[in-house]
């Protein structure tokens, strides 16, 4: 995959993807079923992150498709990342996190950093030469990151950091992170801020890495700031706007989440169906047998509903759309929960082969319970959508 600009958006008037974005499904589709299918097993029972991996995204473009040309990226709109994200998912969703995890990470530069920030910071994550992690959540501020404890204190031309930030993806591992602290020992929204930190900058440790239920090969970790120093131009945009930068973002990164969950349906359902048709009991496939089509068939219903939303809140975010917020929540929220169901119904329809570690189903389920938990739980989803509702009901 070049590097060349890719084409914006979906047909809407006939709910199409382009040729283009058709072009590169298939080239994500066969470079995860060649390069990351046969190694997925392997990634999950080890728990590391799949060095080798990601150098060959970084390779194939796929690691630089989401950024702007002028970074080192290929211009790719939301829809597309969103299809790129789906079919990654759709094999592994540990390897799928090697992409995402640098995007989330980099959002808050991209949408409010200075233009010299951007250059120093994003080309390397789009040539693979850095890790890009994400540092909002706490012990104590999880969906609530009004929460945080974290704090910012500026003295002279730095700021002292001191604080822990608890379930970050690849924090042990990358090499850049958007740090969310206080810069203000004030309440309220205008007491939150976002700073660039680099791995080697005097004060920042690792903490423990956890030992997860699913997405083994995505490795979390705490990060520890005791007296860290971070230079003041590292502030991204002023003091006080943090809210607004980690709302921004999780609006422009819940459609990937949906887009997580699709994937991670789309493979669990492809996977029953295959198992279906050359299962045979009492003389025949089970994928016969009505009640074994019914579980089929609703899971698919499941998969195309969800995967259609993805796409409505992706064009959404590619047109910064007012309703884009909302419906970042409806798919992320929807995107979570069909990924549950269908991969639990695909372990069903394996019967006890699913309960297996022979088969992939009973990996793609561990996996698909975190769509419902990160970038805000479901129940946060829900009570975002309610207030949209609400308001477009007065």
């Amino acid at each position: 995959m070049t590097n060349q600009a890719v084409m914006s958006g979906v047909e809407e008037s006939n709910f199409q993807l382009t040729e283009e974005q058709q072009d590169i499904k298939q080239c994500v589709r066969e470079f995860a079923e060649s390069v990351i299918a046969p190694r997925s097993a392997e990634i999950d029972e080890t728990a590391k992150f799949p060095f080798d991996i990601y150098k060959e995204m970084v390779e194939s473009g796929l690691v630089a498709l989401p950024y702007p040309e002028e970074y080192g990226g290929a211009g790719a709109d939301p829809v597309t990342e969103c299809i790129l994200v789906e079919e990654l998912s759709r094999v592994d969703l540990s390897c799928a996190l090697a992409c995402l995890v640098n995007t989330l990470g980099s959002k808050p530069i991209m949408l409010g950093a200075s233009e010299e920030q951007k250059q120093k910071y994003i080309p390397s994550i789009t040539s693979g030469e850095s890790l890009c992690a994400f540092g909002l959540t706490e012990a104590g501020a999880g969906s609530d990151f009004m929460g945080i404890k974290t704090r910012a204190v500026k003295h002279n031309d730095k700021y002292i950091i001191n604080g822990t930030k608890l379930f970050i993806s690849h924090g042990n591992i990358s090499d850049i992170c958007t740090v969310f602290a206080k810069t203000s020992p004030e309440p309220g929204l205008k007491s939150l801020s976002c700073f660039i930190v680099e791995k080697d900058f005097p004060g920042f440790s690792v903490g423990k890495t956890e030992h997860k239920l699913g997405i083994r090969g995505s490795e979390t970790a705490e990060l520890i700031f005791e007296d860290m120093e971070v230079p003041e131009e590292n502030l991204i945009a002023s003091e006080g706007s943090g809210w607004k930068l980690a709302m921004n973002t999780l609006d422009t990164s819940r459609p990937g989440v949906g887009a997580q969950g699709v994937g991670v349906a789309q493979g669990a359902l492809d996977f029953a169906f295959k198992y279906a048709r050359e299962r045979v009991q009492f003389n025949q496939p089970i994928g016969d047998f009505e009640a074994v089509q019914n579980m089929l068939v609703n899971m698919a219903v499941k998969v195309e509903a969800a995967r259609l939303l993805v796409y409505r809140a992706a064009s959404l975010v590619s047109r910064n759309d007012k309703a884009k917020s909302m419906y970042a929540a409806l798919s992320k929220c929807y995107g979570g929960d069909i990924a549950m169901e269908v991969t639990n119904d695909a372990v069903q329809v394996l019967g006890g082969y699913g309960f297996t570690r022979e088969f992939p189903v009973e990996r793609m389920m561990r996996d698909a319970k975190i769509t419902q938990i990160y970038e805000g739980t479901n129940q946060i989803q829900r009570m975002v959508i309610s207030r949209h509702l609400l308001k477009s009901y007065k």
